[in-house]
């Protein structure tokens, strides 16, 4: 029982070290390093793109979490043991502050590198079009419970076997595209945690939305799940 657990807690830990060090080093290497710039649409596929390959390469350990919210909304549906909560999100912090150390080591070794937000989430003026902070709140909270809806659905009884990580991962792509200009996207507490507690000042201040909001909806995704797939 216990490797069992030492196995999980390591693969979530990996997942989310590649899922940060991935998507938010592909944002960063692109505005330190202009002329190899990836773009808007390249940061969005480097998200899609970590989620996807760890769930292949780990998701069978652990169910393939990486994200806090996501253990609470399958909790929610009833698709985690009571037992795992904590430590996976323990686990997924962990992995998501190494991953922005290792990036902040990295893309320091550029000597005029500046550091800026350090592809952290923000709303009102540290947004990057400047949202309301109601309208980061409802974004948040709407595309987490899509993201919730469809990695519920996608690993659902009926579904197609073998085949989740591809629409998971395409679907956070999507959700990047949608919201990139609006919080710079979160959808997971752990990816917001990390990089804002390297940027530091007003990126910490405004992390309670990017907890309160992706967890909110991902529990109201679990519970109506319950009702849409079977065990």
């Amino acid at each position: 029982m216990q490797n069992d657990m030492q196995r999980r807690l390591a693969a979530e830990f990996v997942g989310t070290f590649w899922l940060v060090f991935g998507g938010c080093g592909a944002a960063v290497v692109s505005a330190a390093f202009p002329q190899l710039g990836i773009g808007f649409l390249g940061v969005a596929f480097a998200f899609g793109l970590t989620v996807l390959t760890m769930a292949y390469a780990v998701g069978h350990v652990s169910g393939g979490h990486f994200n806090p919210a996501v253990t609470l909304g399958l909790w929610a549906a009833g698709r985690c043991e009571n037992r795992h909560v904590v430590p996976y999100i323990v686990a997924q912090v962990v992995g998501a502050i190494i991953a922005s150390a290792a990036l902040y080591f990295i893309a320091s070794g550029k000597p005029d590198w500046v550091m800026g937000g350090f592809a952290s989430n923000g709303y009102g003026e540290l947004s990057p079009s400047h949202f309301s902070v109601g309208a980061c709140f409802a974004a948040e909270l709407l595309l987490t419970f899509f993201f919730l809806v469809i990695i519920i659905g996608t690993t659902s009884k009926g579904a197609a076997v073998g085949f989740a990580g591809i629409p998971i991962g395409l679907g956070l792509t999507l959700i990047h595209l949608i919201s990139i200009p609006i919080t710079n996207t979160s959808v997971n507490p752990a990816r917001s945690i990390a990089p804002a507690l390297f940027a530091g000042g007003p990126y910490i201040g405004q992390l309670w939305l990017f907890i309160v909001a992706p967890v909110v909806g991902a529990l109201i995704a679990g519970w109506l799940t319950r009702m849409l797939y079977e065990d």
